[in-house]
């Protein structure tokens, strides 16, 4: 206890002081950076002088606080200090102390969505206040059976970790290995949600990421619904879903707000989006160095007046101009919000018909950037979207290299891994492979509610149901007895 608080008082923030009143003499010990002050003065300190506290039992009492702790781990005493506790000691030297919870909570106020812009859904989002964020969970699932784990990561962080859950619907297994993988990481620190992710990856080298992160409540909870695990990291305006598949990064909750042809032609887009931002490229590179005889005559001619002024072979044009979006991209999302629009937009546009006019790119590979571009923001997940644009490059150099051939081979290459990828032990591509029908319910298109009686089979959830829709459709049918009769 004497080196403890030997290390505190270095820090001109950490108060330690004797308290004399009428009846008791203590010492009392806070950093006054992290607990409410306020408190302190107007409830704790005046509660401590009233003559019914003669002994250190007697605070249990008078204090008014909901919990009171009486401890002699020192680790736990440091801990709590860290965390806004208020210590309370007999004597100076003593090992047996009173820590009284008053955390001072800086933190901002639910506001709408950024990243996932809901349309039809719900616009509250996550903040960094993790009891915040366990309340907008909380009430969207009021039932007993949601159970909240907390832990903590991190030798010197230290960081509050809580793992999300309905008893006797998330599959065991799924949920030991969460636990397992949180409480064996040996790191100094855990800083946000997505860092935590890429350390309890199933492989941490690959391209893709292997849970879904997301900073809407309605999304995690649906996914509780489901029979998944939710991860909420102190600190981090969003949560991790796992385990997941690759097919739930192209799809959002508004999906479910509409009707069932609307959202499946949605996700279709969106699938066809991410297939041409990655082949695109590469195809115009394969096309005008090896096989050029498959661009019919009256496009050929189009292609040959576009390129007569370019100097470079098509891989040098189509690196540039990839290279110049990615700038624009960067330098859009780093900068404040109106002066990166600004940048976005009037740069495209500017540097894009610069290049054009000075005979350094085509004005068909123009189109066809913009186009690939545009279609890699199609996708709702952030990490993912970004593994999308990247997938571009070993693409253009196997197309570069081999022509149709490398770009049918680098395709092979990423099938491969992807049917080789977990997620939290589970099949990252289910269910394509391996195969299961009931799933593709609500994979790549979204039927009806009415078809999709079933959780999905990958989860193993102990209630496999959704809803009895034997009996739902059966009380849709059957009309409601007139009163008056």
């Amino acid at each position: 206890m004497a080196d403890l608080l030997i290390q505190l008082e270095t820090n001109p923030d950490f108060n330690h002081f004797c308290h004399n009143s009428k009846t008791l003499t203590c010492w009392i010990s806070f950093i006054n950076t992290v607990v409410d002050l306020e408190y302190i003065h107007r409830d704790l300190l005046p509660a401590l002088y009233s003559e019914r506290v003669q002994r250190m039992k007697d605070i249990a009492q008078v204090v008014p606080v909901d919990k009171l702790i009486e401890t002699r781990d020192l680790s736990v005493i440091q801990t709590s200090l860290l965390d806004g506790c208020l210590m309370i000691q007999p004597s100076k030297r003593s090992q047996h102390v009173y820590l009284i919870p008053c955390p001072k909570k800086q933190a901002r106020q639910v506001e709408q969505t950024e990243i996932e812009t809901s349309i039809v859904g719900a616009h509250d989002a996550f903040v960094e206040s993790l009891e915040t964020n366990i309340n907008l969970i909380r009430s969207r699932i009021p039932i007993p059976q949601f159970k909240v784990e907390e832990h903590r990561i991190g030798k010197l962080s230290r960081t509050r970790i809580s793992i999300l859950y309905i008893e006797g619907l998330a599959n065991k297994a799924n949920l030991n290995t969460t636990k397992q993988r949180i409480t064996d990481l040996e790191t100094v620190s855990v800083i946000n949600a997505n860092m935590l992710a890429l350390m309890i990856a199933d492989n941490s080298w690959s391209f893709f990421p292997q849970f879904i992160d997301t900073e809407r409540p309605d999304r995690v909870s649906g996914a509780l619904y489901e029979g998944k695990i939710a991860v909420l990291v102190d600190g981090s305006p969003s949560a991790l879903i796992l385990p997941s598949t690759i097919v739930e990064f192209f799809s959002t909750i508004d999906d479910y707000s509409l009707t069932w042809p609307i959202a499946s032609l949605y996700r279709l887009l969106r699938l066809f989006a991410v297939a041409f931002s990655v082949i695109s490229s590469s195809l115009y590179v394969a096309v005008l160095t090896y096989h050029y005889q498959l661009v019919p005559k009256d496009l050929l001619a189009t292609l040959i007046v576009s390129r007569s002024s370019v100097p470079y072979d098509p891989i040098i044009e189509v690196l540039l101009l990839e290279v110049m979006i990615e700038l624009l991209r960067e330098a859009g999302a780093r900068l404040p919000t109106k002066v990166g629009q600004t940048i976005g937009i009037v740069g495209g546009i500017v540097i894009g018909t610069a290049s054009v006019q000075a005979g350094v790119t085509s004005n068909i590979l123009l189109i066809i950037i913009a186009m690939s571009a545009l279609a890699a923001f199609i996708t709702p997940n952030y990490r993912m979207a970004t593994t999308i644009r990247f997938m571009r490059f070993p693409f253009i150099f196997a197309a570069q290299v081999f022509g149709l051939l490398g770009v049918g081979l680098c395709f092979m290459f990423f099938v491969c891994h992807l049917l080789k990828l977990t997620s939290l032990g589970r099949p990252f591509i289910e269910p394509i492979y391996p195969m299961r029908v009931t799933d593709l319910k609500d994979s790549f298109i979204r039927l009806p509610t009415s078809a999709q009686g079933q959780r999905p089979m990958f989860l193993r959830t102990a209630d496999k149901n959704r809803v009895n829709l034997q009996r739902t459709t059966q009380k849709k049918g059957k009309p409601k007895p007139d009163i008056d009769e």
